[in-house]
């Protein structure tokens, strides 16, 4: 069971939910970048490390049985905000690509760098699935 929590009043969110309520086994993703299964780079591009890190989420989502529609948080490490809001109509396409219209309690930071040189972002996931 999951309920968006949406306060009255508030304006609606846009890619994220103020607030989710959900019962059943948690699944936890570690921060995922945008590396391949084989742990290489394939691109130092933003958009495209973006979105092999969603991909990277999405199979360990699937490995526990979940997919995109059960996530209830997600937490994104970006390493240029500017960038990221730049680019949000890409991000976006992206995003929708990969999760659909997915969208969790967020919250995205800048860093001053992720532990891959090469890393241009980083995100991990809670999602809970349904008893």
């Amino acid at each position: 069971m999951m309920k968006l929590l949406q306060p009255a009043g508030w304006a609606e969110p846009r890619g994220y939910a103020n607030g989710v309520m959900a019962r059943g086994a948690m699944i936890f993703v570690g921060g995922q970048i945008g590396w391949n299964a084989q742990q290489q780079f394939e691109s130092d591009d933003f958009i495209a490390q973006t979105r092999q890190a969603l991909l990277n989420i999405l199979a360990v989502l699937q490995a526990g049985g979940a997919g995109p529609e059960h996530m209830v948080r997600m937490t994104w490490y970006v390493v240029d905000r500017v960038e990221y809001i730049a680019r949000l109509k890409e991000l976006g396409a992206a995003y929708r690509e990969v999760m659909g219209r997915n969208f969790p309690a967020m919250t995205c930071v800048e860093v001053s760098a992720l532990v891959e040189d090469r890393a241009r972002i980083e995100i991990e996931v809670t999602a809970v699935l349904p008893d």
